[in-house]
């Protein structure tokens, strides 16, 4: 059983100015993250803009990833969509060396009712030989898993935990109230992870830890430790840049400090683009006053 306390890093795909990935760019994201201390990597979530890769690029991009960690920390695959039967021959096929879960997001675009994604999720359940970890972000899928159905699905042998990023916080206290007692909740929002370590979740996969991975995951250790006190001098320290990268577009504006911090470029690809003058400008001079 792999072990999801702290934090987990939503990993971005770095690219060169003409579009195609940056593999070297990626290689030193990944010492970045293995060197910040993070308890983990998430490789092909949507922070990675899976939607717009090639299938030999994102085969590429799991064994670059795979190469530079070197087996330090776990890695987690992000398989998932809206086609659960190309899913579930994706799982059957791929090769998993070197990789401890999945994570697979709840399916977009068709907003199935609950039937249907409890129906979804036990299929890929079924067919993965790792275990699955639910993502629940409505904001992006247009549809909400709800307490009932996660709960459900916890007691599936082969789903192990739980991204909650709806921002529901009764759904949120409903999921750790009545979950099993071996069934992880994760925070996948980077704002309110301090928080929901205080109602007991697990952790978080988060994209602020992409920048910032060192003080972002020792924040998280202290609310898991219920050091909340000096947990939130740090949440506060990073909660301007936490909500900020989000303001016109991810993974634009975590880009945005990736490059201020000399580690990738900031090119997206389309239908993605560039976050705008001014949140950009924001972003620089909040990371400027957060290093001194």
């Amino acid at each position: 059983m792999i072990n999801l306390y702290g934090t987990g890093v939503a990993m971005v795909t770095p690219f060169h100015a003409d579009g195609s990935v940056d593999y070297p760019a990626l290689k030193k994201l990944t010492r970045h993250l293995i060197t910040g201390r993070v308890e983990y990597l998430v490789v092909m979530g949507t922070t990675g803009e899976t939607a717009t890769l090639s299938k030999e690029e994102k085969r590429k991009i799991f064994d670059t990833v795979l190469e530079e960690n070197g087996g330090s920390i776990p890695v987690i695959a992000g398989i998932g969509g809206n086609h659960t039967q190309e899913i579930t021959e994706t799982l059957k096929s791929f090769n998993f060396d070197g990789i401890s879960a999945v994570l697979s997001v709840s399916p977009y675009y068709n907003k199935p009712n609950q039937a249907g994604i409890r129906a979804h999720y036990t299929a890929v359940a079924d067919a993965s030989p790792l275990p699955v970890i639910l993502y629940n972000v409505p904001g992006r899928t247009g549809s909400n898993m709800t307490a009932e159905t996660t709960l459900k699905l916890a007691e599936h042998k082969n789903i192990i935990a739980m991204k909650e990023a709806s921002g529901n916080f009764e759904q949120c206290m409903e999921i750790l109230r009545n979950r099993p007692a071996d069934f992880f909740v994760l925070s996948g929002d980077d704002a309110l992870t301090l928080a929901f370590l205080s109602l007991g979740m697990d952790g978080v996969i988060s994209v602020m830890a992409n920048a910032y991975p060192r003080n972002f995951s020792e924040m998280v250790r202290m609310g898991l430790g219920g050091n909340f006190k000096a947990g939130r001098e740090l949440h506060f320290a990073l909660l301007p840049m936490m909500l900020e990268i989000f303001a016109d577009g991810s993974p634009g504006g975590i880009k945005e400090l990736l490059k201020h911090l000399g580690i990738c470029e900031t090119g997206v690809r389309l239908p993605l683009a560039n976050v705008n003058d001014t949140v950009k400008g924001r972003l620089l001079e909040m990371a400027r006053i957060y290093e001194k």
